[in-house]
Formats: C-alpha cells, sequence, structure tokens
C-alpha cells in the first residue's frame, strides 16, 4: 500500500509553482512542538516557513489564511531541517506542505502598538482588533557596536529611593533583578513603569513589558493596574503565558526588544522588562533538546550563554550621529533559595551592568523593596544620577552596610555602648526612609528632599517606629508648602546653595510643627 509520504512527493512532483511561489517541502514528521521538513534545500537558519494544508493555492493566497501558522527553522542537517511550529502544533501533520517565506522571523513595530497587549508574533491578543502596524523588522540583529554608542549619563527614574539613591540605573544601561519567588522582582520593574508618567512628555520613555510564561491571570492584573494608572499610553504588554507553547515564549523577549529599538532608532528613549528571563532559558532548554542538541550543564545547551548575551547586548545609548536614541534592559531572573551562584544567574550577572539583589530574608522582615545592599551595584553608578541625588545619597550606602554588620553582632551582645547604639538608631531610621510600598513611586525631587531631612539629622528626634508616618506627613507638607522648592529641584535637577537653604528652612519649619513637647 503506497505510503501517505510517497503520495505527497509525488503530488508535490507534479504540481507546478504558481507565479511568486517559494521552495516548498513536506512534513516527514512532527511532533513535541518540533516539526521535521523535507526539501527545503535553499532554507536559513532563523527563515521563516509557513505550514499550509492546501497545494494549489499562490503564496499570496496561503498568507491571506486568518490564522497562518508559521514555524521557524533552527536546525539545519544533512537531509531535512527541523522547525518548531510558531502555533498550535496539533495542526501539523505528517505529509503536510511547508513554504518557504524567504525572511527571517520578523514581528511589526510601529506607534500603533503603544497601549495594546501582544503575542511574540505582533499579532493583538487585547480583543482591541488589528494593531494596524505596517513596518516589520527582523527579530534577530546584530547589536550596535562601541562605535554607534554614546556614554550612560542621563537617569532613568524608577521612583524607587532604595533604588534610585543606592543602585542608580541610567537610559541605555542593563540592570539585572534577582531573587527567589515571590520577593518583588516584578513589583519593581511595574513601578518603574508607572513612575515614567513622573517624567516629562518630552523624555518619557516607551515601555514594553514581556511577560515570559507568566500565568495570564497575573498579567491580565499587571495590564489592569496600568490601564488603571494611565500608563498604557505609553506602553506595551508582549505576553507568551505558561500555556504558550516553548517556541512562543523563546521569543517573546527578542519581539520586545525589537519593538525597543524601533524606538531607540526614532531618536526616542524606551524601557523593556523581561519577566523573566530563567523561564525563557527553560523554554530554550525545552527546544533544544527536542531538536536533538547536545545537552550541557542542568541539560542546558551550549550556547545558552549566547542566547541570552545577544539579547541584552541590543540594549544601548546611541551617539548623537545615530539619533541619541536608547534602549534600557531590566531582565529579570528567578533564584532557588537565594542562590546567585547557580547557572543561568551567574550567566546574566556576567553579561549585565549591575543587579538589584532582593533577598527573602530582608522580605519576611517587611522591608519592602527588600534589596540587599550588600551585592546589589550599579556598574555606571552615579553618572546615571542627577546631581541632586548624587549630593544627598552619597554616604547611604555605606552607613546602611555599617548598619547590617553592626545589627548582626548586636544579636549576641545585650550591652551597647551608646556610640554603637546611636548608629544602630540611625540605620534603622534609613532603613525606615527607604521603605516603600508596591505601587506608589516618588518623583526623584521628592526623593531628593526626604533623603535630604534623613541624611542631614533633621529627622534624629523621632523613634526608628514612626518614621514612616513622619515621613508621610514631611511629603505633605512639602507638597503643600514647598512646591518651589521641589520644582526647582525637578527643573535644575541640581541643588543650588540657595535651594538648599530654602529646604533647610522649610525642614526646621517642619521639624518645629512636629516634635512633640517635653
Amino acid at each position: 500500500m503506497q505510503s501517505i509520504i510517497e503520495r505527497i512527493e509525488k503530488e508535490i512532483a507534479a504540481w507546478t509553482p504558481q507565479e511568486g511561489a517559494e521552495e516548498v517541502g513536506i512534513v516527514r514528521a512532527a511532533g513535541d512542538g518540533i516539526a521535521e521538513v523535507d526539501g527545503l534545500s535553499k532554507a536559513v537558519l532563523s527563515e521563516m516557513v509557513l505550514f499550509d494544508p492546501t497545494f494549489d493555492r499562490p503564496l499570496t493566497e496561503a498568507l491571506k489564511d486568518p490564522a497562518p501558522l508559521y514555524g521557524l527553522v533552527l536546525n539545519l542537517e544533512e537531509d531535512s531541517v527541523r522547525t518548531v511550529i510558531l502555533g498550535d502544533a496539533s495542526k501539523v501533520y505528517e505529509g503536510m506542505l511547508v513554504r518557504r517565506l524567504g525572511r527571517l522571523l520578523s514581528v511589526p513595530v510601529g506607534e500603533s502598538l503603544i497601549g495594546r497587549v501582544i503575542n511574540p508574533l505582533g499579532e493583538p491578543v487585547d480583543g482591541k482588533g488589528a494593531t494596524g502596524a505596517q513596518l516589520v523588522r527582523p527579530i534577530e540583529r546584530e547589536a550596535y557596536g562601541v562605535i554607534d554608542r554614546a556614554p550612560v549619563n542621563a537617569p532613568l527614574h524608577t521612583g524607587i529611593k532604595a533604588v534610585d539613591a543606592m543602585i542608580p540605573i541610567g537610559r541605555g544601561q542593563r540592570e539585572l533583578v534577582i531573587g527567589d519567588r515571590g520577593t518583588g522582582k516584578t513589583s519593581i520593574a511595574i513601578d518603574t513603569i508607572l513612575n515614567q508618567k513622573n517624567e516629562p512628555a518630552a523624555t518619557r520613555p516607551i515601555c514594553i513589558y514581556v511577560a515570559i510564561g507568566q500565568k495570564e491571570s497575573k498579567t491580565a492584573k499587571i495590564v489592569a493596574e496600568l490601564s488603571e494608572r494611565g500608563a498604557m499610553d505609553y506602553t506595551i504588554v508582549v505576553t507568551a503565558s505558561a500555556s504558550a507553547s516553548a517556541a512562543l515564549q523563546f521569543l517573546a523577549p527578542f519581539t520586545g526588544a525589537t519593538i525597543g529599538e524601533y524606538f531607540m532608532e526614532q531618536g526616542k528613549d524606551a524601557l523593556v522588562v523581561y519577566d523573566d528571563l530563567s523561564k525563557q532559558a527553560v523554554a530554550y532548554r525545552q527546544m533544544s533538546l527536542l531538536l536533538r542538541r547536545p545537552p550541557g550543564r542542568e541539560a542546558y545547551p551550549g550556547d545558552i550563554f549566547y542566547l541570552h548575551s545577544r539579547l541584552l547586548e541590543r540594549a544601548a545609548k546611541l551617539s548623537k550621529e545615530r539619533g541619541g536614541g536608547s534602549l534600557t534592559a531590566l531582565p529579570i531572573i528567578e533564584t532557588q533559595e537565594g542562590d546567585v551562584s547557580a547557572y543561568i544567574p551567574t550567566n546574566v550577572i556576567s553579561i549585565t551592568d549591575g543587579q538589584i539583589y532582593l533577598e527573602a530574608n530582608l522580605f519576611n522582615k517587611g522591608q519592602r523593596p527588600a534589596i540587599n545592599v550588600g551585592i546589589s551595584v550599579s556598574r555606571v553608578g552615579s553618572a546615571a544620577q542627577t546631581k541632586a541625588m548624587k549630593k544627598v545619597s552619597g554616604k547611604i550606602k555605606l552607613e546602611l552596610a555599617q548598619f547590617r554588620e553592626l545589627e548582626a553582632f548586636m544579636q549576641f551582645s545585650s550591652d551597647l555602648d551608646a556610640e554603637t547604639k546611636k548608629r544602630i538608631d540611625a540605620g534603622r531610621r534609613m532603613t525606615s526612609v527607604l521603605n516603600q510600598p508596591r505601587g506608589v513611586p516618588m518623583p526623584f525631587e521628592m526623593q531628593a528632599a526626604t533623603i535630604f531631612a534623613a541624611i542631614n539629622g533633621y529627622l534624629d528626634s523621632f523613634p526608628p517606629s514612626e518614621i514612616s508616618t513622619i515621613e508621610t506627613k514631611l511629603q505633605d507638607y512639602l507638597t503643600r508648602e514647598g512646591d518651589g522648592i521641589l520644582a526647582n529641584i525637578r527643573e535644575s535637577k541640581e541643588m543650588s546653595e540657595e535651594t538648599e537653604m530654602a529646604l533647610r528652612a522649610a525642614l526646621d519649619t517642619f521639624i518645629t510643627r512636629h516634635t512633640p513637647v517635653a
């Protein structure tokens, strides 16, 4: 009896390609989201192919299907190619026709994507109809070289006091957010997106949030929050949920980077959040093993480092000749039991320009965000801070590090001298000042004023337990009566002598009003 493969091969041999038709092949075997295809001898790596159940129509007609089923060529073998199926793999069957599209996997980009939720192929999933994006860009490209880049020196304010003061992020930087599950990694990213509403419209970054392997309910909740707070006006969400195929989870970060690069090349600033790359690595491992690539450490393929490096290297601050735009990357990595020395965490740490490490113990103690100051670092440093923030935050990191040492020592000693007790109380006050609930990003001028008050001893008369209440009252007071001072800091981005004197006078008045009478 004639096999289905033999029958299909005869039909293909007898089929005359119509105008515009490309090289065609047939599916030799399919399963687990992978298709082995014969006949595509001219296929290239990362090329798009179309799975088409119909034989007698041109390619242009096949592409008009309401839901075309694409594949991505990832393995070039002696007598076949292996492709990953980008969609419902159950629709691909042995003997199915496969058409080359003659282009690398590409996604739509453009202004019309702002405010939309799309999948990694650029298709809308928010029920609002077509995006209308006409321009398409390949998702893989070579990162800009050193000559095309400029130094990172403009701040990207997160609205989080602890980050903007101690671990500043610059536009064009790659700052890793790392920690165990449930320590507030996504919260830092979402607060950063929300805080861009405090930036002037002319310099406000376009934000791209990439959800990789997340629960759909979590992503929906984030989109609802961004919409409610008005942040979707400058945000694009790319989602490949936990139920999506491994191929789509692997592609999602590249789609986010491609969209961000479009805005960067327009001379604008963009921020892309990859939440999270641990899940992308797992999806890539799954794909690689199914493609019969040899496993290495922890069963990851040998090019897992290259996967993340070629993605994160695309973040850049471009030179003036290139338009001066920037793409900032905030990759998120999940650790197991705080193990930052594991394979994927160490890979991404070595690629990025610093890391914000969130510790479960600090989170359980109620510190928000639960940042471990000791191993969190920004390799761009104060070059990415405004002069006002640089002036007020210089001593914080050292003081907090000393406080952590003394706090650990205090557990073994019940009798403390006055100087040590004073230092511990000061550390507790500063920890309270840097505490910040989720979803309440703070403009940098208010951060500078608040930290100035803490550093210069204006809060020393209050016990550490009352600092959060006093800080709230101080912010209300500065908003109400010190608006001119905040406006000066906001516009000049400096703490001039005149501004400092005015701020000191306002703080003296506030302390006089709120210090309890003995």
